[in-house]
């Protein structure tokens, strides 16, 4: 990996290069979305089979959209026991996590009659979109469902491509009930996402849509924000490792490599105060390349998103770090837990040399839909909140009213809204 002297104007050069991996780049091919949705809209189901059978090779009829209970059970007997049983684990993980992110409604009354309040609703339904193929991880099927399900969701429904053959992924289908989604839909890509948007007469629209997909998912995401919410637009996943002279070098190798094997356009950072622990990182880098799998995207990743970045003191490196606003934060350091208390931005973060990366991903309980491409400087994980609606809840008697009722009225005429004045005035006549 190449080291470079952490500078200001490396920092730029660094953060401008993170850059080019938004979502928000992909515009070549928002036409070609927009024409997908717009059909959707227009001829619904009609549309979702002709779709299906020019991306997915499968004619998909009224019939078999839905995947049926035969088509799950069947799934299981695929899966490798011990597999399902690390799912079940993983999920009760998850679940216990989100249970304590629970808030109830709560109201305020005063002995003068005033009373206010936050009614807290989870929303009716959520959709959540599953990529298929290899990009099939039941893992994200668990953080986009269980939340939802813990907010108390009324309906969980799925969407997901089917195989040529009309079947879906075991692991996404298994992973799918045991997180308790309610209907799932042999339907993929942008077409998917506009089904649950505006509804067809087989897909019901939802009021939320949430899970990752490719660059025609993230712009059918990004387009019908509005007619219903979304999580967040996702883009290429990236870890940055904050690190000292106590960091064990191979250690740190191997957790920058578990996000650089994504694909390409991922994103591996070492930020730290050592010049020899930089070099025996990049050494262990390579020998790590030569030996494992998906030797070629890990590469390109390096070679394109890769830095090891070596700071003049702690300080720096903490200021870089908050810059970055990583999707994955691992800090090793002497005391990772004092370090930890002045990171502003970062959508996880993992303390300590025992807490890699991959725990995260799979089983520790914190969901691992983060915010990606510097936006942990204002979003943050898919959780509980994300199922939840707020609703103001206000009341006055006529005593509290009248005590601050040509206040309010003033308020109004000065900004010329003289009926909003009068329909407190009236009151008082």
């Amino acid at each position: 990996m190449r080291i470079i002297k952490l500078t200001n104007e490396t920092k730029t050069n660094v953060l401008e290069d993170l850059l080019k991996r938004s979502p928000n780049n992909y515009g070549t091919y928002e036409s070609t979305v927009n024409e997908i949705i717009e059909n959707v809209k227009t001829n619904k189901d009609q549309a979702l089979f002709e779709y299906t059978a020019k991306f997915d090779k499968y004619t998909l009829t009224a019939e078999n959209i839905k995947v049926t209970r035969e088509e799950i059970e069947a799934a299981y007997k695929e899966l490798d026991p011990e597999l399902i049983e690390v799912i079940k684990k993983s999920a009760e993980n998850i679940r216990t996590f989100h249970n304590k992110q629970l808030r109830n409604s709560w109201f305020d009354a005063k002995p003068d009659g005033t009373i206010l309040g936050m009614k807290i609703t989870a929303i009716e339904k959520a959709g959540v979109y599953v990529p298929g193929g290899k990009a099939a991880y039941p893992s994200s099927v668990l953080m986009n469902v269980i939340p939802a399900k813990v907010a108390g969701v009324d309906e969980i429904i799925m969407t997901t491509p089917p195989g040529a053959t009309g079947k879906v992924n075991p692991g996404t289908l298994v992973a799918a009930d045991i997180a308790g989604v309610d209907t799932i839909y042999k339907v993929g890509g942008a077409q998917a996402i506009a089904a649950m948007a505006f509804g067809t007469q087989s897909i019901p629209k939802v009021d939320k849509i949430t899970g990752p997909g490719n660059i025609f998912v993230a712009l059918a995401k990004k387009a019908v924000y509005g007619y219903v919410s979304i999580d967040s637009i996702a883009g290429p996943s990236e870890i940055l490792v904050l690190a000292d002279e106590t960091a064990n070098p191979r250690y740190v190798a191997a957790d920058l490599l578990s996000q650089a094997e994504h694909d390409e356009l991922a994103s591996a950072i070492l930020i730290t105060t050592d010049q020899k622990l930089a070099e025996a990182v990049s050494v262990e880098v390579d020998k790590f390349v030569a030996e494992l799998p998906r030797t070629e995207i890990i590469q390109k990743s390096l070679d394109n998103y890769g830095y090891i970045l070596v700071a003049e003191n702690m300080q720096d490196a903490i200021d870089a770090v908050n810059e970055i606003a990583s999707e994955h934060l691992e800090i090793l350091t002497k005391n990772p837990f004092e370090t930890m208390t002045k990171i502003r931005n970062a959508g996880a973060i993992f303390l300590g040399e025992y807490a890699s990366e991959p725990l995260g991903d799979y089983f520790a309980g914190p969901n691992h839909i983060l915010p990606t491409n510097g936006t942990a400087k204002f979003f943050s994980p898919v959780n509980v909140d994300d199922f939840i609606k707020k609703t103001s809840i206000i009341s006055y008697s006529r005593e509290a009213l009248e005590k601050i009722h040509t206040d309010i009225e003033a308020v109004a005429e000065r900004e010329v809204l003289y009926s909003h004045a009068n329909s407190i005035k009236v009151r008082f006549e």
